[in-house]
Formats: C-alpha cells, structure tokens, sequence
C-alpha cells in the first residue's frame, strides 16, 4: 500500500486529535524509510532552503535563474513547479512542499542529472512534520514570518519556531549560512539559530535597497553593500519583490558570484506563474493575477498596485475553507480598504459552507466602509465573480486583481476537485465581454 493511502486510511480510523498528534512521527518514519530506499540522495547534492510567510517561490525562482545563468547545474522545488535549469513544469498538487515519498524520488532523480543545487522551497507543515528529514541544507534563507497556518500551529510562537528550524538544520552542513530579512521584526531569532548570517532589507541589513524606482511592469533599483553595488532589475513588480530579490543577491554574495552574475541572474527571470502576472486578452484595462492568500501578502500587493491605479481598483478573491478562519475578516477589511470595489468569491472552499466564508470575510470589506450591493459583492461561483469584475472595469485606467488561487490548477469544492486556470478563466471573460461591446 501506498504511504499516502495508507496515512489516508489511519486519519479516518484516529480521532482526530490523537492523529495530529501521531502524525509528524509517521512523516518521520516515512522519511527514513524514502531516504533508505533512495539511497540517502540529499547527500549528493548541495541544497538552499527557502521558507517565509510570503516570498518563498518568487525567491526561489530568482535564487535559481541566477545560478543557472552563472553556469551550474540547478534544481528547483516549489510550490507552482519543479524540475532542472530550463526544464521546469509545474507541480500540480496544492503543497508548497511535497511528501517524502516524492520529494527522495525527485532528489535521487536530480543526481542521475548530475544537479549541483537544488533550491527547495520549505514550508513550516514539512517542517513540522519532518518531511525534509535527510535534506542537507546549506543555506536557509527567511523571506518574512507574518501570521499563517495557525489553524495547524495553534500559536505564532509555534508557527516562527518551525520555521526557525529550517536554520537550525541548515547548521549541520555544507557552508551553514542564513539569508534573513533584516526588515522582519522576528530576524535576531533567525540570525541567532545559525552559525554564519547575512541580512537583508530595505530599510536594514548587510545589503540594502536604494533608489528604488517602482514601474507597472518592472522594479529596479541599487542594492549596496560595504564592498559592492548592484543594480538590479527585477521584471515582475512590486516593492516586496524588491526583498525577494535582495534574498537572492545575499545568496549569489554568499556562493561568490561577480557583480555581473548577480545582476544577469536576476534580470533573467521573466515570469513566475501566478506572481503578479499581467493579463493582455484584447482589453484596454489591466488585469493581475497573483497567488496571495495572506493578510500580510494582501497589504504587500495592494501597496504596490494602489499607486499605479489611475482608476478604479476592483478586486475578485475568496478564502481557502479548513485553514485559518480568523484571516478572512482582516483580508476584507485590507481590500476593502484599497480597493475601490471589492467582489468575494469561493477559493477552495472544501467542505465548508461557501457562503459562510463569503460572509466572515464581507464582515471585514464592510468595517473598511464597502456597502453591499455598491461597491461589495458576493458572488458564489469564482468563473461567474471574474466574469462580473471585468464587467466593472469601464475605463482604461481600471485595474482589475484576481488574488488567492495564482498558479494552482485545480479548484477545492464540497464534491472533489475540478480543473482550474485563473488565466484561462480571466482570458475567456475578457473575450466574452469584450464580444459584448
């Protein structure tokens, strides 16, 4: 019997309680037992850890592109994708990082390649559950640690020491350096868990951002340290991924790369699938597509997008059901905010009454001061939400965000899961509008 199906079968026998409690230690077991099989492959590569709040993939796509730019051999993990150099395709499941029985199985196949690195995208539940037993981690990197996931971590002091973990492992191997967000309130614990450190930010840090210039298509901007600067472009917008990419020349700082290395690499990266991606379907308004769920992500994304909106800003998004309840109040009152109009929708509602979640969330737009009916609407289905926001868009100044579901490619109801492109749905809405006029 398979592991999945086989920790599928013990979580309907176990109460539930008594599961969650069991549950890491099965991880653990399955761990040692994958690593034994494949023959321990983690030891043969050299890995960077990326793990954060919010940031974690666009870092590790930028962290990754700029090493194979530089020549190596480059492996990636990660939420939307996996695979070596250019030979990236997407990951179709909803987990940041995957179960151990898979996640051996892509590192032994990552040293038949002949890897040199690999970056994986960390996430507190592999952590906690020790899914990344057997990784040799030489460089953990820490994006931010903003509320999350408390649904399963019950505390944030539980939630940051997971994450804090990841440098604790990453002391035991290699070069056992820490990449830390110098702007996090919660950074000294993370510069404390490790032996050797280099911090970042944007207004703190060995590696400062300056001159910073913030355009609807790209970023750029003067990263300074006392020995060098870099000027740096980064071609997906927004000030937070001005931090990501400054976690990723503290990386490229820290394995030697030239000036000219670090710069190319992070100019290279071109896209990252549902990263502030830009929709053009024909329309004469923009559209956005981005993965953020989070409050923290939500007051990220609106900061960078409210500034370049002339005109209205709608926004279409839902909230996740069976994960933290108390975000979705606080993601509708930060939309409601920022946005001129903001439309709730369903986003993996599982087996949690939709409309409930609508409504927990309409409770916080509502506080921000949206009224039902003129500028906040619930509207059941996600397809027929994007369809109506389009709709709404009446001037080329508009801009219309669609947040929450980004790369993922299935949908979550009641009854199982159905296929989903946020992009095809956002295209196809725009060319039946558009068919209209």
């Amino acid at each position: 019997m398979a592991m999945s199906n086989l920790r599928t079968l013990v979580k309907k026998v176990i109460p539930r309680n008594l599961f969650s409690a069991i549950e890491p230690y099965g991880h653990l077991i399955e761990s040692v037992i994958m690593n034994v099989r494949y023959g321990f492959p983690g030891r043969k590569l050299r890995v960077i850890g990326v793990t954060g709040t919010n940031g974690k993939t666009t870092t590790s796509f930028m962290i990754q592109r700029m090493l194979h730019e530089a020549g190596y051999k480059v492996a990636l993990l990660t939420t939307v994708a996996n695979g070596v150099g250019d030979d990236i395709v997407p990951q179709m499941e909803h987990i940041t990082t995957a179960q151990a029985s898979v996640l051996q199985r892509r590192l032994r196949e990552f040293v038949k390649a002949g890897v040199d690195w690999v970056v994986v995208e960390t996430s507190s539940h592999s952590l906690a559950q020790y899914r990344v037993w057997g990784v040799p981690y030489e460089i953990a990197v820490m994006t931010n640690v903003t509320n999350d996931h408390l649904d399963y971590h019950r505390t944030f002091e539980r939630y940051l020491d997971t994450k804090r973990q990841l440098f604790v492992l990453a002391n035991k191997h290699g070069l056992r350096h820490g990449v830390v967000n110098a702007d996090d309130p919660n950074a000294q614990k993370f510069v404390d868990s490790i032996q050797n450190h280099t911090t970042y930010g944007l207004s703190a840090g060995d590696i400062r951002a300056e001159s910073v210039e913030l355009n609807s298509d790209h970023t750029q901007y003067l990263a300074k340290a006392t020995d060098a600067e870099y000027r740096i472009r980064v071609n997906i917008p927004g000030e937070f991924n001005v931090s990501n990419s400054l976690a990723a020349v503290s990386v490229g700082r820290v394995l030697g790369l030239t000036v000219e290395q670090i710069e190319r690499g992070i100019a290279a990266l071109k896209f990252v699938e549902g990263r502030m991606n830009v929709i053009d379907a024909g329309q004469d308004f923009k559209v956005i597509i981005d993965f953020a769920s989070t409050p923290d992500a939500f007051e990220n994304l609106f900061q960078s997008v409210r500034p370049i909106t002339k005109g209205k800003l709608i926004a279409v998004f839902g909230s996740a059901g069976r994960r933290d309840e108390a975000k979705r109040p606080v993601q509708g009152e930060i939309a409601g905010r920022y946005a001129d109009i903001v439309v709730i929708t369903e986003e993996d509602d599982r087996d949690i009454d939709g409309a409930q979640i609508q409504e927990e969330i309409a409770v916080g737009a509502r506080r921000a001061g949206k009224t039902d009916g003129e500028n906040l609407y619930k509207i059941a289905n996600r397809e027929e939400a994007i369809g109506f926001a389009m709709t709404l868009a009446t001037s080329p100044d508009d801009v219309v965000v669609m947040l929450g579901k980004g790369h993922e490619k299935t949908i979550e109801r009641a009854d199982g899961e159905y296929p989903w492109n946020e992009t095809d749905v956002a295209r196809t809405a725009i060319e039946a509008m558009l068919s209209k006029n």
